[in-house]
């Protein structure tokens, strides 16, 4: 008897200098798909036509891809230093990613994995997530804001990015904010499954989340 594979829908907004992007969609194609069904549902977000013929090009090669061309022209500005976002385009965001939870409840899939087309992925990266046995779940992985700046985990404790536990009202100096930002920056870096407030880039949401609302 075989046993039903699981439905995972990958799915990204994609606004990408090629060089990049044709990276990330090599490490889609690495995945470890055993006992899985992949599907991609990607929004066509670029400027660059060599983008856009890289995702057409991807769609003919795998199975299960929905392409879909956003037709929105905004300008995101990202340099060798830093990336800079407007109102706009966190709305529209919102919005691209709106559609792919849309779709991933309206076709049952088991997990909605959201990943950001500036990450490269290990071959086991879902099946770690799945095997967290989490609603929503991330792997963790390090950025710097600035070139000079320390590797900050993409998770965060309260509000935007505040990284240290505080209560509600609370007051505290700057030594006891450092103490408790290095203590949440040490629990970081050790392996294993930590609750945070907010993560982002590289999300499995389960089903039951979904539809949860």
């Amino acid at each position: 008897m075989t046993s039903k594979k699981v439905r995972v829908l990958v799915g990204s907004p994609i606004y990408q200098k090629p060089h990049i992007l044709q990276k990330f969609l090599l490490s889609l194609k690495r995945l470890d798909a055993e006992g899985k069904e992949l599907a991609y549902f990607f929004i066509d977000d670029n400027e660059d036509e060599r983008s856009s013929k890289m995702l057409e090009d991807f769609s003919q090669e795998q199975n299960n891809v929905k392409l879909l061309a956003s037709n929105q022209s905004d300008v995101y500005v990202c340099n060798g230093i830093t990336h800079y976002w407007n109102e706009n385009l966190v709305w529209k965001v919102a919005d691209f990613k709106n559609m792919i939870i849309a779709h991933a409840i309206k076709e049952q899939y088991d997990y909605l994995f959201l990943i950001d087309s500036d990450l490269l992925l290990y071959p086991q990266t879902i099946n770690q997530l799945i095997s967290a046995n989490k609603d929503i779940t991330s792997n963790i992985f390090w950025i710097k804001w600035q070139p000079d700046a320390e590797e900050r985990p993409q998770v965060w404790l309260y509000d935007e990015y505040t990284q240290w536990e505080i209560s509600r009202g609370q007051a505290l100096t700057d030594p006891e904010i450092n103490t408790r930002y290095q203590s949440f920056i040490r629990q970081m870096r050790t392996p294993g499954v930590h609750k945070v407030g907010g993560l982002g880039a590289c999300t499995l949401i389960s089903q039951r989340a979904l539809k949860a609302g």
